[in-house]
C-alpha cells in the first residue's frame, strides 16, 4: 500500500505539472486581452484564474486517474471481447459500452443544456443509441479486419448527403453532438478497449486498428441526430445564454464556486455509477484483476471523480462566463477582424488543455513505440484546431454556412486517407473527436456565442458548429503529418525490418523514423 501510495503521489505530480504547463498559454492571453484589448472588470478575472487553477489540479488528478482505472478497465474489456467466438456478442457489449458511457459523458450534458428545440433527455438518448451501434460497428470493424478508410469514406458519403435534407437548426447541432461526445470520459475507455481488441491479434495490421473506435463512435450521433431531425418538428426555442457573475470580493468568487459545487458532484457521481457498476461486474465474471489491480483501478476511479469535479467547475464557472464576454467585447466595437487572428491564436493554446488529448497523444506514443510522439502529434493539433476557431469567427461574421466549410472539409480528409499510412488514418479521425472536449463546449462555444449574440447574428446556425470545426481540421492535419513521414521514408528509402514496423496499408509496412 506504502508503495503505492509513493508510485501514485509521483505521477500525480508529473501529470500536474504537464497540466500546469498546458493550461498557463490561454491563461496569460486571456490576461493580456484583459489588459490590452478588452478591459475585464478585476472580479472576472479574478474568477477566470480561481478556474484556472482548479483546471490544473483538475486536469492533473484525471489524468492520473483515467491511467489507473479507465485505461485498464477498456483494455481489459477489449481483450474479453476479443476471445469471443461469437460475432453478435462482440456487437452487444460494444453497443452496452457505448450506449453507457455516452450517457455518462459530461460535455453531452453541456451541449444539451445549451439546445433549446429538443428536450435534454431526447437528446442524451438519441446521441447514446448513435454511439452505441457505431461502437458495436467498430468493434465488429476490428474482428472482421475490415478496412477504416474506406468503411470512413462509406459513412461520410452518407452524412454528407443527408445534411441537404437537414433543418439547417439541426445541422449545426449534429455535427457538433459528434464531437461533445467522445469526451474526458469517454475517450481513455474507448481507446483503451481498441487497444485491447487488437492485442489480440497477431497480424500486421493490428498497431494500427488499435485506433478508430473513436473516430466511429463520433459518426452515430451526427448520424443520430441529424434523422432526429428530419423526424423532429422544429421548435422556436430561444437560446438563453449564462449569466455571467460579476464578484466584487474574493468571497463572491469563493461563494461562485461553492454554489456550483454539488452540482458537479452529483454530475460526475452520476457519470461514473454506470462504468463503476461495470468495473464490478466485469471482476465478478472474469476475475481479471488480483488484490493489487484491483485496489490501484478503485483508487483511480477516486482521482477521476474528484479530478472531473475540480475540472468541470473551474471550466463552466471560471472559463466560460470570461469566454462570453471576450466575444461580446471584442465583435460590439471596431476592432471586429481582430476575431480572427485572435481566435486563431486561443485555439492554437486551448488543445493542449484539453485533458483527452494528452490521454491519447500518449496512447498513439505508446502504440507506436514512440515513433509517433506526443510532440508532433500536439504541435498537428494545435495548428489544425488554431485554422478552425479561425473559420468559427470568420463565419460568425460573414454568415457562411457551415455545410460550405464541413463538406469540402471532410472530402479533403477521405480522400487524404486513401494516401497515407493506415496508422494516421485511424489517429487522424480519432483526435477530431477528442478535440473538441470540454475546452471546447464551455470555453469557445460561450466566446462563439458572445460574438454571434453581438453582432446580431442567428446563434443556432452561426454559433453552434464551432465543435464540429474544431472536431474536423485535425483529420486534416494529422493525415498531413501521416504524408509528411511517407515521402520522408521513400526519399530516405529505409531497409524494412522485423522491429519498429508500422502497417501503411494491407499490401505495405513502413517504418516510421522522427527527425
Amino acid at each position: 500500500m506504502k508503495r503505492l501510495n509513493v508510485t501514485v503521489n509521483q505521477q500525480l505530480k508529473k501529470t500536474t505539472m504537464e497540466s500546469l504547463s498546458a493550461v498557463l498559454p490561454i491563461t496569460f492571453i486571456v490576461l493580456a486581452l484583459s489588459i490590452f484589448i478588452v478591459p475585464l472588470q478585476v472580479g472576472t478575472v479574478a474568477i477566470f484564474f480561481a478556474g484556472a487553477v482548479m483546471l490544473i489540479l483538475g486536469m492533473g488528478m484525471f489524468q492520473l486517474g483515467a491511467e489507473m482505472a479507465m485505461g485498464p478497465l477498456g483494455e481489459g474489456i477489449g481483450v474479453q471481447i476479443a476471445k469471443s467466438k461469437t460475432w453478435f456478442f462482440a456487437a452487444l457489449i460494444g453497443f452496452l459500452m457505448g450506449f453507457l458511457v455516452t450517457v455518462a459523458e459530461p460535455d453531452l450534458q453541456v451541449l444539451s443544456n445549451q439546445v433549446p428545440d429538443v428536450p435534454n433527455l431526447t437528446l442524451i438518448l438519441t446521441v447514446a443509441v448513435g454511439v452505441g451501434i457505431f461502437l458495436a460497428l467498430a468493434v465488429l470493424r476490428i474482428v472482421l479486419k475490415i478496412d477504416l478508410s474506406i468503411l470512413l469514406m462509406i459513412l461520410y458519403t452518407g452524412i454528407l448527403i443527408l445534411s441537404f435534407f437537414v433543418p439547417a437548426q439541426f445541422l449545426a447541432v449534429a455535427f457538433d453532438s459528434g464531437g461533445v461526445t467522445t469526451g474526458p470520459m469517454t475517450v481513455p475507455f474507448i481507446m483503451a478497449m481498441g487497444v485491447g481488441l487488437s492485442s489480440m491479434r497477431g497480424d500486421k495490421n493490428a498497431a494500427s486498428d488499435a485506433f478508430g473506435l473513436v473516430a466511429l463512435a463520433s459518426v452515430g450521433p451526427i448520424l443520430a441526430v441529424m434523422l432526429l431531425g428530419c423526424f423532429y418538428p422544429t421548435g422556436n426555442g430561444a437560446y438563453e445564454a449564462p449569466v455571467i457573475p460579476d464578484p466584487e470580493t474574493m468571497k463572491d468568487v469563493t461563494d461562485a464556486f461553492a454554489a456550483e459545487i454539488p452540482h458537479f458532484i452529483q454530475e460526475v457521481l452520476v457519470s461514473l455509477l454506470p462504468i463503476l457498476a461495470v468495473f464490478l461486474l466485469f471482476q465478478l465474471l472474469t476475475r481479471r484483476y488480483h488484490r493489487r489491480q484491483f485496489l490501484k483501478i478503485s483508487v483511480g476511479f477516486g482521482y477521476t471523480a474528484v479530478g472531473l469535479i475540480l475540472f468541470l467547475c473551474g471550466v463552466n464557472v471560471g472559463f466560460a462566463p470570461v469566454g462570453s464576454r471576450l466575444g461580446s467585447e471584442l465583435a460590439g466595437g471596431d476592432q471586429k477582424w481582430l476575431l480572427v487572428p485572435i481566435g486563431m491564436l486561443i485555439g492554437y493554446f486551448i488543445v493542449k488543455a484539453e485533458p483527452a488529448i494528452q490521454i491519447l497523444n500518449k496512447q498513439v506514443q505508446s502504440v507506436t513505440d514512440g515513433i509517433i510522439s506526443a510532440k508532433s502529434m500536439n504541435l498537428a493539433l494545435s495548428v489544425g484546431v488554431s485554422v478552425s476557431i479561425g473559420l468559427a469567427m470568420l463565419r460568425i461574421l460573414t454568415g457562411i454556412p457551415i455545410r460550405w466549410i464541413v463538406i469540402p472539409g471532410y472530402l479533403i480528409a477521405l480522400v487524404l486517407s486513401r494516401l497515407v499510412p493506415r496508422i494516421f488514418v485511424g489517429i487522424a479521425f480519432d483526435s477530431g473527436g477528442v478535440a473538441s472536449g470540454p475546452m471546447t463546449s464551455t470555453f469557445l462555444l460561450p466566446l462563439c456565442i458572445g460574438t454571434c449574440t453581438s453582432v446580431g447574428g442567428n446563434v443556432m446556425t452561426e454559433a453552434f458548429g464551432v465543435v464540429a470545426l474544431v472536431a474536423m481540421t485535425p483529420l486534416i492535419a494529422i493525415q498531413i503529418m501521416g504524408i509528411r513521414y511517407r515521402i520522408k521514408i521513400n526519399k530516405k528509402q529505409l531497409q524494412i525490418t522485423p522491429d519498429n514496423l508500422i502497417p501503411a496499408d494491407s499490401d505495405e509496412i513502413v517504418e516510421l523514423e522522427e527527425d
